[in-house]
């Protein structure tokens, strides 16, 4: 009996080791096999994620100064090392020019009169030999009102056609002064992408009209959430300009194909993270 009783202990031992075992070999394989389940997750994450945003590496190209009557400033345009494209930051003021209700006789288009110049001078009106504005007849999209007119337009029109010239109140475009255009190298018909700071909202652009500097359409103001009345509206700050030097044709394009160009552009650029890494600094 108490031979038996030793054997039948030993044998209740034996099972219990082996038990053990068992429950340990199970334990220790879920243990592995989740930690590479953690390991191949982290190797699948793609690299953007785990990379912080683009640095803003960047060069002054020159300092513009904005003399404007009741704003005064000094604006600094950007290059980075890498990329011919520049940006600066500043604020919009909004441009109706091109628009085919833009300005009549009357003064009651998207913008004042006065901003179109003054007879003889008339700078963003379409004009005759005798230096008349042409006045949109029966047939065109705003009898009565005068032809407003951009820097860039379809050359394969009449002067007197108000589809010759970008629309403000349809496609975002944005305006650069000439110096801006010199110091740069900017052409007419290149692409851009605007961000607002203050709200995150982008637009892709084209640079449609020379003129004054912080300065946008109607419709890309609508696109970055502001207030876009041309006689009142706009932003003092908080605009950043990314533009894209010679990647143009020269040409007026459709919303389509800007936004298509546009999207590649900043997309090889860095992104949108990088223009808040610039615009932050």
């Amino acid at each position: 009996m108490y031979n038996a009783a030793l054997g039948a202990q030993a044998s209740l031992w034996r099972g219990l080791a082996i038990y053990r075992s068992a429950i340990l070999f199970v334990v220790g394989s879920l243990f592995f096999g989740a930690a590479a389940i953690v390991c191949l997750s982290a190797s699948a994450t793609p690299a953007s994620a785990q990379e912080p945003p683009a640095a803003c590496s960047r060069s002054l190209i020159f300092n513009f100064e904005a003399n404007q009557v009741d704003n005064l400033r000094e604006v600094p345009v950007w290059r980075m090392p890498d990329s011919s494209a520049f940006f600066f930051e500043d604020g919009m003021t909004i441009d109706a020019d091109g628009a085919p209700n833009a300005y009549n006789p009357d003064n009651t288009g998207l913008d004042d009169l006065a901003n179109a110049g003054s007879p003889g001078h008339w700078g963003a009106l379409a004009v005759d030999h005798d230096g008349m504005p042409f006045i949109q007849g029966l047939d065109d999209p705003f009898p009565g009102y005068y032809v407003s007119t951009t820097s860039l337009s379809d050359r394969s029109k009449k002067p007197s056609d108000p589809t010759k010239y970008v629309d403000a109140s349809k496609i975002p475009f944005i305006v650069l002064p000439r110096e801006v255009t010199v110091q740069t190298g900017a052409r007419l018909g290149d692409f851009a992408v605007v961000l607002n700071v203050r709200n995150g909202k982008t637009s892709n652009a084209i640079f449609a009209d020379v003129g004054t500097m912080g300065e946008g359409s109607v419709a890309l103001a609508d696109n970055l959430g502001l207030w876009s009345n041309a006689r009142e509206g706009g932003t003092r700050r908080g605009i950043f300009y990314l533009v894209f030097t010679g990647s143009g044709n020269g040409k007026p394009r459709s919303n389509d194909e800007i936004n298509e160009q546009a999207e590649s552009l900043v997309r090889d650029w860095g992104g949108t993270e990088r223009m808040l890494s610039c615009s932050a600094n």
